[in-house]
Parts: structure tokens; sequence; C-alpha cells
């Protein structure tokens, strides 16, 4: 048995083509619970102003909850600091920020940057324009059967290797990639004195793996609050203190000046000094209640959630001949497709049938056209999903295959 939160999701109340709504798109976009949302309407109807730029009482409540937010995401996550946590747009924003604040002015001509051969395209097309920029190399990491990184047979040059970045939790094939075992072999193949620097894309991993960036032996994490039962438009960049100095601002105007002259500006500390302009204070504030909301349910139980839904998810499309999995999925989302079924065409089928579950390369185009494969449709559960969630999804198949086979 599993707990129902559905309760606490508004949303889910609703009937889509007349049925019951699974919401099996959580990777893309978890929804949001009450407790999130009365957190954001509470900010915008009683405290809303800018941060740190009034003595006002509006001002100075926000700011205060602005910062109260930087704090839980700190615990949240295990940083050592607050000033480690730069919010963001979202993950993107943040793999950004990591590339043209550190890569552009620290990576030179025939550096190396390492990425694996799975990445969401926001965490390898931002290297890709640093190598570009800066005449560094982009290399890949290949991936084994199963869908782990396989650092041992990577054909590289590692005495060149300044950045290595992976995600925690593949987007596209839902394998858990081990970050302080990857960081080890890491560390193995190119000495402990020559370690590069190391950017990991926790996206798909913080609402359901626990994360201490500190036990990781990482430099950046990065993820967005809409993947995890939180506001659209917010994300984080944890930046280990460690490497504070090699960073240069990416964005110039007003919250990250110390002293502005018609000569010449100097530039805040960590964080503002990546925060320019006015910031998404709703959107971190609400933040911070999704991460209060996470903790409430406990990590623990949200990893059992996944792994029973998870098991019941693959017995019953493994029962299926028509259906191809891909990898070796042990998370929360699974990629398949039925054959001779286009994926959009059973989206677009399940769709009719209430249940929402994304079709496409998934922003992961490189490994599809690897795969010889054109899209897959994908499942991924949030702590509101629940059995009725796959049983929709499994009939939903079979009127699939009624119209098209």
């Amino acid at each position: 048995m599993i707990k129902d939160y559905r309760s606490d999701f508004p949303i889910l109340k609703r009937q889509i083509h007349g049925k019951r709504l699974a919401y099996l798109d959580s990777a893309g976009t978890s929804q949001v619970s009450k407790f999130v949302l009365d957190a954001v309407y509470d900010f915008e109807t009683n405290h809303r102003a800018n941060v740190h730029r009034g003595v006002h009482t509006l001002s100075e409540e926000a700011s205060e909850m602005y910062e109260a937010a930087r704090l839980k995401v700190s615990k949240f996550i295990g940083a050592v600091i607050p000033s480690e946590i730069v919010f963001t747009s979202g993950a993107t924003e943040s793999i950004n920020i990591a590339a043209f604040s550190w890569g552009v002015h620290n990576l030179k001509k025939d550096d190396i940057v390492l990425v694996s051969e799975i990445e969401h395209h926001s965490n390898f097309v931002p290297w890709q324009e640093v190598c570009r920029m800066t005449g560094s190399q982009i290399k890949y990491i290949p991936i084994d059967n199963n869908g782990d990184l396989d650092i041992k047979n990577t054909n590289v040059d590692w005495s060149k290797v300044k950045l290595v970045a992976f995600t925690q939790v593949s987007n596209v094939i839902g394998r858990v990639n081990e970050v302080k075992d990857i960081a080890k072999n890491i560390k193995k193949a190119v000495g402990e004195n020559q370690m590069p620097k190391i950017l990991v894309d926790g996206s798909q991993a913080v609402s359901h793996l626990p994360v201490n960036v500190q036990s990781f032996g990482i430099d950046f994490y990065a993820f967005s609050g809409h993947k995890m039962y939180g506001p659209m438009g917010i994300g984080v960049l944890w930046i280990k203190r460690d490497i504070f100095k090699e960073l240069r601002p990416v964005k110039f105007g007003g919250g990250m000046i110390n002293e502005a002259t018609y000569e010449k500006s100097t530039f805040a500390q960590m964080p503002e000094f990546l925060e320019a302009g006015t910031p998404n204070v709703s959107g971190a504030v609400g933040l911070g209640f999704a991460c209060d909301y996470i903790n409430q349910i406990g990590i623990e139980n949200i990893i059992k959630h996944d792994t029973i839904l998870m098991d019941c998810a693959l017995n019953k499309l493994r029962e299926d001949k028509d259906i191809i999995i891909y990898g070796s999925p042990n998370s929360s989302l699974i990629a398949f497709n039925v054959k001779n079924i286009p994926s959009h065409d059973l989206a677009s089928v399940l769709d009719t049938c209430g249940v929402a579950v994304r079709s496409g390369h998934h922003c992961v185009m490189p490994w599809h056209k690897k795969q010889d494969v054109t899209t897959t449709a994908r499942l991924s559960f949030g702590i509101y999903s629940d059995f009725s969630d796959i049983d929709q999804l499994i009939l939903g198949i079979s009127k699939a295959k009624g119209i098209f086979l």
C-alpha cells in the first residue's frame, strides 16, 4: 500500500475528457501542493515588495522571507552556508551561469569539458558554446547497456579535463547515477592534484532522492523548483564556496553592486554577485515551502513510494510484448514505445483517457539519434501518483493498440 497524497494537489481534482486525471509527466513539471500555493498567495497578498532595497515594512518582510527561503534550500541540499545558494529561473539558467561565470573565464584552448552522452540539452549545449568561445573541446562519457556512466572506458586525455558535467538521474531513461562514486572514479582517473570541476544536474533527483552536496565531492549542483512541487520560474545553482573567487558576474545591474561611479563599478559578495535584478521572490518563498513539504513527507517515504510504483509499472508494461522499455530505469520515470505506434500518437490517445505522459526526445536528441529512435513516450511519477494512474495508462495503451495495430 502507498499513502494517498492526491488531496494535497488541487489540480488533480480536474477531469480530462471526462476522465480522472492521471498525471504521469512529473519529470517534465510536477504539480504544486496547496501548501506551496498558500505560501505564494500569502506573499503576494500580504508582503509583496522588492528585497534588499528598502527599509519600509513590506520590503523588510519580503527580504526576510527571501533569505529564509535561501536558508531552507541550503539545509535541504546540505550546503555549508546559505551564500552558496544562487536563486535562478531554473536549472537551465543555473547551468548557463556556471558555464559563463566560471567556464568562460577558466577554460582555455585545448582544455576538455567532459559531458555524459545522455545529458539534457541544458547540460551540454551551454558547454558546447563555451568550448566554441574558448577553444576548448567538448567530449562525451559513454553509457553502458543499463544506462550507467562508463567512466573507466571513457577515451579521453584526463590531464586536459577541466570540467565534468552529468545528471544525477537521467530524464530520459530514469537511471540513477551515484554521484559520490562517479566523483571517486574521476579522481582515480586524473589524480587528486588534477581534479576537474564537477557539475551535477539534480533536476530529477531533488524530489526523489536524498541530496547532500557536501558529501558528493562536486563543485556545482543545479535544479528547478517546478520539478519538486514548487513554482515555475525558480531554480537553484549551488556553488562550492571554495571556488567563489574563480567566478565572474554574468548579469549586471541592480542588486549586485557594491559601489558604482561614472568611471567603474565594484560588485557585491556572493550570492548577490550572481543575482542581478529583481529576483523571483514569490518563487523563492514557494520553493522554500516545497522543501518543507518534501521534508514533511520524508525522503525515505518518497523512495518507498517510487519503488512500489516503479515495480508495478515495469511489471505491467513488460507483460505486453509490443512495449519497448529503454535502459534499466531505477528511479521514478520510464521511457518506452509501443511498436508501430509513434509516441505522439500514443500520447494523444492516452490524453483521451485522462492520462498525461510526455512524448518526444525529452531534450536529449543526440541519444535518441544514437539509438536510432525518433521519439519515445515517458511516464514519470510524483508523490501524488498511485496504482490507479498505472491502471489508466495500461487501459490507454490497449486503446491505442486497438486503433493503430
